[in-house]
């Protein structure tokens, strides 16, 4: 932390530099908090002329609101952003003990109590943002199974435990974005809650809404059941967000580190991802060669049934002709039966019926054979068209592996690099140590020697008295 108390032997800075630090600074209770980068760095705030023009006092009621909006705005910015963050890189499920998320909720706390309406009861005036809250299940219905959660909690007694209940259930359903969204777009029920310059009433409100969607990608669960929310101090920890100075100078070789994780971690979900992908067309591979088999197994079945019912179509033509012959020979013989004749025509003519069933039952056969030799060519084409896709994606899996590899090994110079510096480090450090013993033994030395000169010097004078 730098202070900008004036002095008056010291060169202050240019009325510019310190108008430009000034639209950078928040200001928090005695301090003002600047915005350097991502941090929050405090500094303290004493009597310093900004600009040359007059500006609004801090007693006034607006300056003082919109200075507290745009504070909270920019913690609730450092504290989504930062919990976001945190909890990618630790790639679990949050629970009520992480310390980011605590703070993310005092930060949601204070904003919702910014400019609330005391509301008068028979023990004094209370303020809670419980009130506004039990509006989001009047505007989006899916909002109401939080609230009856909220309200049959038993260890729950005040509205404040129970704002703070339902905060964290919006949260694990992922859904604080847009219970958030619609409660800020109609100002004309919270007016009744809000006084008009409140955080919730103002565009701040509505920036904060638009970040919470970023919440959706971390998931989170909490135990209500034992929790002591009634009695919880909601204090913002600005240790979390200030700036140290000292961590700067390793950051640019962790970022390294950690775009080469990142890259990893990319590389490995898409290895999963595409071995997924190869075997679901394996899968499809082996269901179409199932298939083949099964659709050849039916073609075999019909090529048997079109050669028997050939066979059947010979034997009546056989018997056909047979029977013509028969009739002949008895016209000729008329010596023959006239009841004989007839049973014959008969006869004849139920084998000729016959005969056309068993040309069109063939016909038909033929048809579905000729359609299975085409279903069977369309299956050999896509058959064909998935292997050769399943080699793709092979070469792009053994490309990925082999990407994999070179970037372990990256990773791997790279930590022995951060080693080797480590060591560099502790040589300096030692060095330096050993230079600072040589330093205080050379000063001991000098001092010896400084009395040594003093006992020579006085031994001289008393000589030279002596001798006079």
């Amino acid at each position: 932390m730098s202070a900008l108390t004036p002095q008056s032997d010291m060169p202050t800075p240019t009325t510019d530099k310190i108008t430009q630090a000034a639209m950078e600074t928040i200001y928090l209770c005695k301090f003002r908090v600047s915005m350097d980068g991502e941090w929050l760095c405090l500094r303290e705030l004493d009597d310093i002329s900004l600009t040359p023009d007059p500006e609004p006092t801090h007693e006034d009621p607006n300056y003082l609101m919109a200075n507290e909006r745009m504070n909270l705005m920019n913690m609730a910015k450092l504290s989504i952003k930062g919990l976001i963050e945190s909890a990618l890189n630790l790639g679990r499920t949050l629970d009520s003990d992480y310390a980011p998320l605590q703070q993310f909720f005092v930060v949601m706390e204070h904003c919702l109590k910014h400019g609330l309406k005391a509301k008068k009861t028979f023990l004094g005036q209370n303020k809670s943002f419980w009130g506004p809250l039990e509006l989001v299940e009047k505007l989006v219905p899916e909002a109401g199974e939080i609230t009856a959660s909220v309200k049959d909690l038993p260890g729950l007694k005040t509205p404040v435990g129970r704002g703070r209940a339902w905060l964290r259930l919006a949260l694990m359903q992922k859904k604080l974005s847009e219970y958030m969204k619609a409660l800020i777009n109609r100002k004309d029920l919270l007016s009744e809650f809000y006084e008009p310059n409140a955080l919730m009433m103002e565009e701040e409100g509505a920036i904060i809404a638009g970040l919470l969607v970023g919440l959706n990608v971390i998931d989170a669960n909490f135990c209500m059941k034992g929790e002591d929310l009634d009695s919880q101090v909601g204090v913002i920890d600005f240790s979390m967000y200030l700036k140290d100075g000292n961590s700067t100078k390793g950051s640019e070789g962790d970022g390294q580190i950690t775009a080469i994780l990142d890259q990893k971690n990319y590389v490995e979900e898409l290895n999963r991802h595409l071995s997924a992908t190869v075997n679901n067309l394996q899968a499809k591979v082996d269901a179409l060669e199932k298939s083949n088999t099964k659709l050849t197994e039916e073609l075999a079945v019909a090529n048997n049934r079109i050669i028997t019912l050939q066979e059947e179509m010979e034997r009546v033509k056989e018997e056909s002709s047979y029977i013509l012959e028969s009739s002949r020979k008895a016209t000729k013989d008329r010596s023959a039966d006239g009841q004989a004749l007839t049973e014959a025509r008969k006869q004849l003519k139920e084998e000729t019926q016959l005969r056309l069933d068993v040309e069109k039952e063939l016909e038909a056969q033929i048809g579905m054979r000729q359609e299975m030799e085409l279903a069977m060519k369309m299956l050999e084409k896509d058959v064909c068209e998935k292997q050769d896709a399943l080699v793709a994606l092979r070469q792009q899996l053994d490309d990925l592996r082999a990407l994999k590899h070179e970037l372990s090994f990256k990773l791997q110079s790279s930590d022995m690099g951060v080693k080797q510096k480590s060591e560099l480090n502790s040589r300096l450090e030692e060095k330096t140590n050993q230079m600072a013993a040589t330093i205080k033994q050379l000063e001991q030395s000098e001092k010896d020697l400084v009395k040594q000169a003093k006992t020579l010097n006085s031994a001289a004078n008393k000589l030279i008295q002596k001798h006079h």
